[in-house]
């Protein structure tokens, strides 16, 4: 079975409360309709009332189930101005300034994530993926332990020869340029810890390049030597079930047959579920590739590294794309105890 069936049926289980800084775009109101009609949990819908109302009346869809805040003339506004001022203490941000940001349906949802007013936020459908970051980045704490916030691609694919029952999960594909060796170990092991959460599977994480196990000594080369050997350090330390191997040619990651030629040996050649690119320009280009040839559901950007679970979508992405990301950061907000049991 696909992905995200199986996460639907998670949150069926465990509802949760989903926030959309873009109440009333129509791919935002169909996807919160399903929701709804899916049982999976609580839209919060973010915006101008009215507009989200008549955006809702054009599509005929019903607002039923679902919860409409307009940020300027919402009660915690206060509130939320006070925590943002002490946050962004410092930096010669001043009062009114701060309840303007905060109007903004975009930082309003962020806050009412941090404070645990919203379970899961998924935003990007209309502004670019720097806008959408920034909130995330300014309000929301880091992991224990982890150093670098990114990102992670899902992607889900019908046959289930590839990656976990068909599932491939891509970082980072749409933060950080050009991440050091330390910022990829963190890449890896976050999106790791993403697969993991979302399957119960072992993930096998390939940090990838042009060549495999030595064969070049460029430094694009060495840098993902070097996280490989970071990221199994970390991960070491923190008794984490993963298998990581690097650096590594995709084919050899992806094709048992072609791993055995290059004499790539271990749990992860030919078998990988977690691909970790050396920049963004690679894994920006791989994964719209694999979406346009290839026809592949994907999903994300799923953000990494953060204290809570945040997904920013493309400006380009459908309401069915909405639902899968809604469905991944909501299944992340549910214990892995309560999802699968104690480990």
């Amino acid at each position: 079975m696909p992905l995200i069936p199986r996460l639907v049926a998670k949150l069926q289980r465990h509802p949760k409360r989903f926030v959309f800084p873009e109440g009333g775009d129509p791919r935002v109101l169909q996807a919160a309709r399903q929701i709804v009609t899916r049982r999976m949990g609580a839209p919060i819908l973010v915006g101008d009332r009215a507009a989200i109302k008549d955006a809702a009346a054009r599509l005929d869809i019903s607002l039923q189930g679902m919860r409409l805040i307009e940020p300027a003339r919402a009660s915690d506004l206060d509130e939320f101005t006070e925590r943002y001022l002490e946050l962004r203490k410092g930096r010669g941000l001043q009062a009114a300034e701060a309840r303007a940001t905060m109007a903004d349906p975009a930082y309003y949802a962020t806050m009412m994530l941090a404070t645990a007013q919203a379970d899961a936020l998924i935003g990007g459908a209309t502004v670019s993926a720097s806008s959408a970051l920034r909130p995330l980045f300014q309000i929301l704490p880091k992991q224990e332990g982890v150093n670098t916030a990114s990102s992670v691609m899902v992607l889900d694919f019908d046959e289930n020869k590839i990656g976990l029952d068909g599932s491939l999960f891509l970082g980072d594909c749409g933060v950080i340029p050009d991440p050091t060796a330390e910022q990829l170990a963190d890449i890896a092991i976050t999106a790791a810890r993403i697969a993991h959460h979302l399957t119960n599977d072992t993930p096998r994480v390939a940090l990838l390049s042009y060549s495999s196990h030595g064969s070049s000594s460029h430094p694009s080369v060495l840098k993902m030597r070097a996280a490989t050997e970071l990221a199994r350090a970390k991960v070491s330390e923190q008794k984490f079930a993963i298998e990581i191997d690097g650096e590594m040619q995709v084919d050899a990651a992806l094709d048992p047959r072609t791993a055995e030629m290059k004499s790539i040996t271990g749990g992860v050649g030919g078998r990988a579920n977690v691909l970790v690119f050396p920049d963004l320009n690679s894994g920006n280009i791989a994964f719209k590739l694999i979406q346009v040839l290839a026809g592949a559901n994907t999903f994300g950007q799923i953000v990494t590294g953060l204290s809570r679970p945040a997904a920013v979508i493309s400006r380009g992405s459908s309401a069915h794309d909405v639902f899968g990301a809604a469905a991944i950061v909501g299944v992340q907000a549910i214990s892995h105890n309560l999802l699968y049991g104690a480990d």
